[in-house]
């Protein structure tokens, strides 16, 4: 027989275990729901297109079939090359008074205009086109560009002007040459005052690599300037920090020159992370940036490793930029040689959204489907699973 105390001991026992089974219910009910982190409102969702190892721009079929594909899959920014191994991809004035090419000669692109059409068709679908400027101050070693003025090359200290990319000859344009700086100038402001346009693009190739810079022109220019011959170590730190500065200054000038024809034409860099562009290709993107030339980055990380990725997203100087002005990541969606997984494209724009990044831009059209593993209907479905519906771009004018 139980006892009183051992009933009334009982009987508690029971109210507890009732309570504790009942009560996440109670709190559910009673609680506030758990809000969810709220979804950016302006995302950018950008796409290269490129003139090599790709069709898009050999036929106004593919141009409009091209930004049909993007609206339908939610993207809202397209960079097209406009200058790219030593030419124009648009009829351009100034390419002809300078080396006599008024375009690419590609059978393809002769008769047409193809950034008009690529303007007119994502005009329809309301996508923004930012052209990008994307051999800066490259040019093929055997362009029409680089027979017809030898004297605008850059050279190293032995006088070789040929820079090996692959296998291709490259060299560059002397970025401290004032005709070479007039001649850059007058294609861009011929862009932004002929096109209606959202934006120019510079990238990686806007800067020159440290091994050039040893032009007798540019010697005269630091002998008058620092009283002394530059040094022989290329990658002195004042003698790169000289360079980088004459770059910055261009850049600076070249910015009023637009602001000056088009106020709202967006000034877009797409640079390599900072330590490598600055003491490797003397662009020192981050004082763009501080200075105000730069109105939008698109930081090429190009990395296939997720910690390396990450680093580079983690970086002060990255942090900085993007609390100031839209700060996006181009990610690496595959080359013809090397195919990108999905897994991977997805994991790294999760990343770049877990930071709260201005958005992603993919390097480039035709490898979101092309030399892929998986069938053109997958990887569409998983960009459709990342761009689930339509967004605006971040606004640099607000």
């Amino acid at each position: 027989m139980i006892k009183m105390h051992q009933w009334w001991r009982l009987l508690f026992l029971v109210i507890a275990l009732t309570i504790a089974l009942i009560s996440p219910t109670i709190l559910s009910d009673n609680l506030p729901a758990q809000t969810p982190p709220p979804k950016p409102r302006t995302e950018l969702r950008g796409i290269w297109l490129t003139n090599i190892d790709s069709d898009v721009i050999f036929s106004r079929k593919n141009v409009i079939d091209a930004v049909n594909r993007l609206e339908k899959l939610n993207f809202n920014t397209i960079y097209p090359t406009v200058w790219q191994g030593g030419y124009t991809m648009y009829p351009s004035a100034a390419a002809k008074r300078v080396f006599g090419q008024q375009i690419d000669p590609s059978p393809g692109l002769q008769g047409r205009d193809v950034l008009k059409e690529i303007i007119a068709a994502s005009r329809r679908k309301g996508i923004a086109v930012i052209p990008w400027f994307e051999f800066g101050f490259m040019a093929p070693a055997q362009s029409e560009l680089a027979r017809s003025h030898p004297d605008w090359l850059a050279k190293r200290r032995d006088g070789s002007t040929v820079w090996q990319e692959g296998k291709e000859e490259r060299v560059w344009l002397n970025p401290f040459h004032p005709e070479v700086q007039q001649f850059i100038q007058d294609l861009i402001l011929e862009i932004v005052t002929n096109y209606d346009i959202d934006g120019i693009q510079f990238d990686d190739h806007f800067g020159l690599p440290v091994e050039f810079g040893y032009e007798p022109l540019t010697v005269s220019m630091y002998r008058s300037q620092i009283n002394s011959p530059p040094s022989e170590d290329a990658r002195e730190t004042f003698w790169v920090r000289w360079r980088a500065d004459k770059i910055n200054d261009f850049m600076g000038r070249l910015f009023a020159a637009i602001k000056a024809r088009k106020q709202k034409c967006i000034v877009s860099v797409s640079p390599n992370p900072l330590h490598f562009a600055l003491p490797a290709h003397l662009q020192d993107w981050f004082t763009w940036e501080r200075r105000g030339y730069a109105e939008e980055i698109i930081l090429q990380v190009y990395r296939s490793d997720i910690k390396r990725f990450n680093a580079e997203l983690e970086r002060e100087e990255v942090k900085l930029a993007q609390a100031n002005i839209p700060t996006a990541i181009g990610i690496l969606t595959g080359l013809k040689n090397n195919s990108i997984p999905l897994k991977q494209i997805q994991e790294q724009v999760q990343e770049v959204r877990k930071r709260n990044f201005g958005g992603v831009s993919f390097f480039f059209y035709e490898s979101l489907s092309s030399w892929a593993k998986e069938t053109p209907a997958q990887r569409d479905a998983a960009l459709r699973s990342l761009f689930p519906a339509k967004i605006q771009r971040p606004s640099v004018y607000n």
